[in-house]
C-alpha cells in the first residue's frame, strides 16, 4: 500500500505535467513494464531472495516487488531495503537520462524517421507484449474475464451509436436535445468495469468460490492487507533512504530510460491515431520526454520501484471511447495525487480481482495491435524488403526475452554492470522491435 501510494502520488504530477506543459495528449502516466522488468532484473541480482525470478517472462512483472516493505512499520530490514534504494536510484538515473533526451532534441529526430516500417511492428508488439499477463490474469476466473470483454465490445462496437434518453440535455427554450457524443461508446470501459466489480463483490459476500489462486498469489494478496497502511500519509523524499547511485543502478537507469522512450513515443503516435490528431511535431515529443523524466526524478525520490510512463491502456481506452478530453484526464491526476496521499486508499486498488485487469487488457492491448497493423497501409507490403524488416524484428522481439527469460546466466560480459544493462534492454520486446526495425529501416536501400 505505501509503494501504490507513493508511485500514484508521482504519476499523478506527471500527468498533470503532460497534459499542461508537455506533449499535452490526453494521457495517463503511470510505471510501466519497461520499468518493472529492469527493476526485477537488479533486484534478482541483489539479493538471494528473489533468486526464484530468473525466468521473468513466466512470471507476473512486480511480483517481487510487491514483497519489499521498507516502510517505518514494517520489520523488513537489510538486504530488501538496500534492494528497494537501488532500484530508486536507477529510477533516478532513468529520469535524468529522459530529461537529457529531450532537451537533446533526440526523441524528436528519431520520432522524424520513424516510419510506417517501424512504427507497424513496433506497436504491434507493444499490444502482443502483454498476452503473457492478460491470460495470467484471466486464468483466476475466465467468466468474469470474458464477461468484461463481451460488455465491453459490446458496448464500443455494437451500441456505438446509441444515445440513452434519459441523458439528453435540456435547451433553454424548455426542449431537450440528445447528447454530442453517445453514451455507451463514451463508457464502454468504465461500464463494464463497474459491473463486473459488482458482480465479484456480490459473489465474495455470498460466500461463492469464483477466484482461483495459485499459492503465491494467493500469499501476495495476504500480504498486501491494507488493513495497517494509515489514512493519511503525505509522502516526501528521503522518508525511506536517499536512492542508492551504484554502478549497477546507473546502468539499469540507463536502460529503463531507453526502453521508456520507446515506448512514450509510440504511445504519442498511438494516442494521436486513435483520436485522429495531426501528428505530434518533434517539438511536443521532446517537451512529452521532458515531462516525463520529471515524473521519474520524483518517483525515484520518493523511494518507488518505478518511474513514469505514458500509459498504452489508457491510450487504447481513448480510442474505444473516443474521450479525448484533457481535463478528464487531469481531473483522473488529482484522484491518484488524492490516492497517494491516503495509503489505505490507495491500497484498496488491490482489491480489484485479477479477472477484472485481465478482461481490460484483453480489450485495450488488442487495439494496440490493430492500429500497428493498420500502419501497413502506407507502405509496400509486397516488398521483400520490408516483409523481411517487419517479420525479422517482430520474430526476434518474441524469441530473445523468452530465452533471456529461461537462462539470464547466459548473458555474461564479465562485468556485471554491463550484463543488467543488456539483460534490462533485451528482456523488453519494445526496445528489440523499435532498435531493429528503426536501424534496417534507415540501412537498407530501398
Amino acid at each position: 500500500s505505501e509503494l501504490l501510494a507513493r508511485s500514484l502520488f508521482a504519476c499523478g504530477i506527471s500527468t498533470v505535467l503532460q497534459t499542461s506543459l508537455g506533449s499535452r495528449l490526453p494521457l495517463v502516466q503511470i510505471p510501466s513494464f519497461e520499468y518493472l522488468v529492469p527493476a526485477m532484473v537488479l533486484s534478482s541480482h541483489l539479493s538471494p531472495v528473489y533468486t526464484h525470478i530468473t525466468s521473468l517472462q513466466n512470471s507476473l512483472p512486480g511480483t517481487a516487488m510487491a514483497s519489499t516493505c521498507p516502510a517505518p512499520h514494517c520489520t523488513t530490514t537489510g538486504s530488501r531495503v538496500a534492494s528497494l534504494r537501488e532500484v530508486s536510484g536507477a529510477v533516478l538515473v532513468s529520469g535524468l537520462v529522459q530529461l537529457a533526451l529531450g532537451v537533446s532534441g533526440m526523441c524528436g529526430w528519431a520520432a522524424r524517421h520513424c516510419g510506417p516500417m517501424v512504427l507497424a511492428p513496433s506497436l504491434s508488439i507493444i499490444g502482443l507484449s502483454a498476452y503473457k499477463e492478460a491470460a495470467f490474469f484471466c486464468s483466476t476466473n475466465w467468466g468474469i474475464a470474458l464477461l468484461l470483454v463481451l460488455l465491453a465490445v459490446t458496448f464500443s462496437q455494437h451500441l456505438g451509436s446509441c444515445r440513452l434518453p434519459f441523458c439528453a440535455w435540456p435547451q433553454a427554450q424548455g426542449g431537450s436535445t440528445e447528447p454530442s457524443v453517445p453514451t455507451l461508446r463514451t463508457f464502454s470501459v468504465l461500464l463494464p468495469f463497474a459491473g463486473v466489480c459488482i458482480v465479484c463483490a456480490i459473489l465474495s459476500h455470498l460466500h461463492i468460490p469464483w477466484e482461483s489462486l495459485d499459492l503465491a498469489v494467493a500469499q501476495l494478496s495476504w500480504a498486501n492487507s491494507t488493513f495497517h497502511a494509515p489514512w493519511l500519509r503525505i509522502p516526501y523524499a528521503g522518508e525511506w533512504g536517499w536512492p542508492l547511485l551504484t554502478p549497477r543502478a546507473l546502468a539499469v537507469g540507463i536502460a529503463m530510460a531507453i526502453g521508456c522512450s520507446m515506448n512514450s513515443v509510440g504511445c504519442y503516435v498511438l494516442c494521436g491515431r486513435l483520436l485522429q490528431a495531426p501528428q505530434l511535431a518533434p517539438h511536443a515529443c521532446n517537451r512529452g520526454l521532458c515531462t516525463e523524466g520529471l515524473g521519474s526524478l520524483l518517483a525515484g525520490l520518493l523511494g518507488t520501484p518505478g518511474g513514469t510512463a505514458a500509459s498504452i491502456a489508457n491510450a487504447c481506452a481513448t480510442g474505444l471511447t473516443q474521450a479525448g478530453s484533457r481535463p478528464s484526464v487531469q481531473v483522473s491526476a488529482l484522484a491518484c495525487v488524492v490516492l497517494g496521499m491516503s495509503p489505505r486508499l490507495a491500497g484498496l486498488l488491490t482489491r480489484i480481482p485479477l479477472a477484472v485487469h485481465g478482461g481490460v487488457l484483453c480489450v485495450t492491448y488488442a487495439v494496440a495491435v490493430g492500429t500497428g497493423i493498420s500502419y501497413f497501409q502506407y507502405a509496400d507490403i509486397d516488398s521483400g524488403r520490408n516483409i523481411f524488416i517487419v517479420g525479422f524484428a517482430m520474430f526476434m522481439a518474441l524469441l530473445v526475452p523468452r530465452w533471456l527469460g529461461a537462462a539470464p546466466a547466459h548473458l555474461a560480459t564479465g562485468w556485471v554492470p554491463l550484463d543488467l544493462f543488456f539483460l534490462s534492454l533485451l528482456m523488453v520486446p519494445v526496445f528489440l522491435t523499435g532498435f531493429l526495425s528503426f536501424s534496417l529501416e534507415n540501412t537498407v536501400s530501398g
